[in-house]
């Protein structure tokens, strides 16, 4: 085959147009990090690439969740230890005034301690967080805007109480409750016994053992509420046992997502280096093979 000079040209420009395109997918890669830039480069990259993306979006927005997640349950057991301070005083206050020893002025003032403490526990019940009622079940909002929990003059629920439960999805497939059943604290009958508690007392016929029956009432809501924090405690366990699991899986979907798409940086750049070279080394060449025209010899 005859080689002309036009050939020779050709081939010329398009060896430099490859060496260009090298340089530049090197270069690429050395200012982004990245194997490829567009999926067109690697086809299996990019689809793997995107499949680790979905992965490692999923895993993050179950860590978020589980934040969600010891807000609530945080928020919901200091709650309960309120709750449980009120009823122990109150059970102190039951117990003093079943003595027999306190005259009526005396009893009319425990008595209004009882109501201070009925009002407080009325307030832990309607506890909010990030604008959330977190004892209401799935009625976040409270009873059309207003707050869940309100009684009547007789101590009872105005309205009827949400014991709906309040799930999370804490990874895949797994959702947990995360609110403390309504109906296992605050129950009609507590704030019905401290009204009549209350009542009692302001009674200057009551005797010693119609106020000491209260000290089982009082007994009775403090067992319930040990038993809503235990339960509650036992959830927040499991959902650190799930943390740890979540964020061990964030860190291998993470890495697979690395080795699948970050460049070897010092590979990188060593074959920048070594394109370089053979750059140079086509644009010598190609002066080589471009013969001067009349033009050169003219000027």
């Amino acid at each position: 085959m005859r080689v002309t000079q036009s050939m020779l040209s050709n081939n010329m420009l398009r060896n430099l147009s490859s060496s260009y395109q090298s340089l530049g997918k090197y270069m690429d890669q050395l200012s982004t990090g990245k194997k490829i830039n567009r999926p067109s480069d690697d086809p299996v990259v990019a689809m793997k690439g995107m499949d680790y993306r979905t992965q490692v979006n999923q895993i993050e927005q179950f860590e978020r969740n589980i934040g969600e997640v010891h807000n609530w349950m945080d928020n919901s057991d200091s709650a309960l230890s309120e709750v449980q301070n009120g009823l122990e005083r109150l059970r102190e206050l039951a117990v003093q005034a079943s003595n027999g020893t306190y005259e009526e002025g005396q009893r009319a003032n425990i008595a209004e301690e009882v109501e201070q403490l009925k009002e407080h526990l009325l307030e832990v019940a309607n506890t909010k967080v990030n604008n959330k009622y977190i004892f209401s079940g799935t009625a976040t909002t409270g009873n059309g805007g207003k707050e869940p929990y309100q009684l009547d003059g007789d101590g009872s629920f105005v309205n009827p109480i949400n014991n709906d439960d309040v799930t999370i999805e804490v990874s895949s497939g797994t959702k947990i409750r995360v609110n403390v059943e309504p109906d296992s604290v605050f129950t009609e009958d507590l704030f019905q016994d401290l009204t009549d508690f209350a009542d009692m007392l302001k009674d200057e016929n009551a005797s010693e053992k119609d106020i000491s029956q209260f000290i089982t009432e009082i007994d009775g809501h403090i067992d319930n509420n040990v038993n809503a924090r235990a339960d509650l405690g036992a959830r927040q366990n499991r959902i650190d046992l799930i943390e740890n699991r979540v964020s061990a899986q964030l860190v291998t979907a993470q890495d697979m997502m690395s080795e699948n798409e970050d460049a070897d940086m010092e590979q990188v750049i060593m074959n920048l280096t070594s394109q370089e070279a053979v750059h140079r080394a086509a644009l010598s060449a190609g002066s080589r093979v471009i013969q001067p025209t009349l033009l050169d010899f003219l000027s």
